[in-house]
């Protein structure tokens, strides 16, 4: 597994670089991405998920403008999931509210495309994030926050070795106008070393941390 090894976050800018692994390249989010996620959001009608937010087809040229707004503003560096074998972008996903003072950073606008959930992709590239987040940008805490009813998402989060710090209610009001309440997941620095093993190890093992659709942009 290829990792990334410059400074990811310098003087107030983000650089990204690509995440490289065995079954899928995080590659940063740009413009060329635009008619592969459209597809990716396509397979499984993504959107209609009531318990994530993921952009319909016919806003994902606005999603990509606004995250390569927030990446030059350093405040994300949000990346296409490219199958390594085909090529194609299966989704998108995240690292966000980069406080580099603190050493800290999100996971999140994370999804899938429904023919690759269950994969081992994105299982592969949460530990690819994870190992950039505290082994190159040099983060003490990584975050991840969910939907409290998407059931399937806090279970894959608790798989990957994330502790649960309890429910932010009346957190954000989703598209469907429900106000939802979100549950917050952590791994610290101290805790990334068996995480670290434990990813791999179900990686080796083919036992997927996948989700149907991951934490989305809080």
């Amino acid at each position: 597994m290829q990792q990334g090894s410059t400074d990811a976050v310098t003087a107030g800018a983000v650089t990204a670089v690509d995440l490289v692994g065995e079954r899928v390249r995080l590659e940063p989010l740009e413009a060329r991405h635009h008619d592969g996620l459209c597809e990716a959001v396509r397979d499984g009608s993504l959107w209609e998920l009531a318990v994530t937010l993921v952009p319909h087809p016919d806003d994902v040229r606005g999603f990509i403008e606004d995250a390569v707004e927030a990446r030059e503003a350093g405040k994300q560096i949000p990346y296409a999931t490219v199958d390594v074998a085909t090529g194609r972008v299966i989704g998108s996903t995240r690292l966000m509210m980069i406080n580099t003072a603190n050493r800290r950073l999100e996971i999140g606008w994370t999804f899938l495309a429904e023919s690759w959930q269950r994969s081992g992709a994105n299982t592969e590239a949460k530990l690819l994030m994870l190992t950039h987040s505290f082994e190159a940008m040099g983060m003490n805490r990584v975050e991840l926050l969910t939907d409290v009813r998407n059931e399937k998402s806090r279970a894959a989060i608790a798989r990957l070795g994330a502790k649960s710090e309890g429910v932010l209610r009346q957190h954000m009001v989703m598209r469907d106008g429900w106000v939802r309440d979100t549950a917050v997941y952590s791994l610290t620095r101290p805790e990334w070393p068996d995480a670290k093993l434990g990813l791999r190890n179900r990686l080796a093992a083919g036992r997927w941390a996948d989700r149907s659709a991951g934490p989305a942009g809080s």
